[in-house]
């Protein structure tokens, strides 16, 4: 391969600027290529010296860098993210014609060990969705969007970045479903209970009565009136989720886990329920068929006689 140069400091603003606008990433996913990016830089820049960055990149030089980051510790989970960060800033480059080719694209990802997802069991779902208010809380605003987080993000499955960006025209009332614009801007409908429906009517209705002025558009407001972002979002769970003390990780995706390993232990086809998670494989929803498994296991030995 040839040896590469490019001013990636001077590149990478537009690299974000193509990802938000063109690709619809999250703000999340942002920050991190950001990071990823700009760590490269300042190896690169303790490698030269200080030099100006007009930096000569070969897969050689990756792997230095990707090698140092094990040295420190960084997780193989980690180091996979910043390649997949860097694969794509460099495809971009390579697009743009200012490069050759992409230097990232024979470095194969590190071997993981694959990891279950974190999800509750139905009684602690109950507890944490149907549970009302905490005990000494007011029955403020806040509480009612805490619980309308729960509801939504167990009944639905979404993401928090999905959540947060809901108007209140992506509710059908009357098909009961939810429109929404996932990952890479597409859509997905996912029907919903009439429970839920009138728990929408109920919100939207009373934030009509609660705020002289809000964001109209959008369903779920703070006690501002303002539109949630992804950190009250995940406050609100975490604080819904405090009574469970043999739960380690109380945060939205959780519930998307739960969401989709309660699908799946009733019955639900994996194809569906990779449509309803928005997700592009049925690589990324295969990981939900342990509980299925587990679930077997449990009625074999349940109802076997020689189990």
């Amino acid at each position: 391969m040839e040896n590469q140069s490019v001013v990636i400091n001077e590149v990478l603003p537009q690299f974000l600027d193509y990802l938000k606008f063109e690709k619809r990433y999250s703000p999340h996913t942002l920050t991190s290529y950001s990071t990823d990016v700009n760590q490269l830089i300042g190896f690169c820049i303790s490698i030269y010296s200080g030099q100006q960055i007009d930096l000569i990149i070969t897969p050689v030089f990756i792997r230095s860098w990707l090698a140092s980051l094990k040295d420190d510790g960084l997780s193989s989970r980690s180091i996979n993210r910043k390649i997949a960060a860097l694969q794509s800033f460099f495809q971009y480059l390579r697009k743009k014609n200012l490069i050759k080719s992409n230097p990232v694209a024979i470095i194969k990802m590190l071997k993981t060990e694959k990891r279950l997802p974190s999800f509750l069991k139905e009684e602690q779902a109950n507890e944490v969705v149907f549970k009302e208010g905490e005990e000494g809380e007011s029955d403020d605003w806040s509480v009612k969007t805490k619980k309308m987080i729960v509801l939504i993000l167990y009944n639905t499955g979404l993401r928090v970045s999905e959540l947060v960006n809901i108007q209140e025209n992506q509710v059908d009332i009357h098909l009961k479903q939810l429109k929404v614009l996932g990952k890479g801007n597409k859509e997905r409908q996912i029907p919903l209970k009439e429970e839920l429906i009138q728990e929408f009517c109920a919100y939207r209705d009373e934030k009509r009565k609660y705020f002289k002025v809000f964001d109209s558009v959008f369903l779920l407001v703070n006690q501002h009136g303002r539109r949630l972002n992804t950190q009250y979002a995940y406050r609100a769970v975490k604080a819904k989720m405090k009574p469970l003390m043999n739960v380690s990780k109380k945060s939205p995706h959780v519930l998307r886990h739960t969401f989709a390993t309660h699908l799946m232990n009733n019955g639900a086809e994996l194809n569906a329920v990779k449509d309803l998670l928005g997700h592009s494989s049925l690589a990324a929803t295969q990981v939900y068929t342990h509980t299925t498994i587990e679930q077997l296991k449990k009625v074999h030995k349940q109802a076997h006689p020689k189990a």
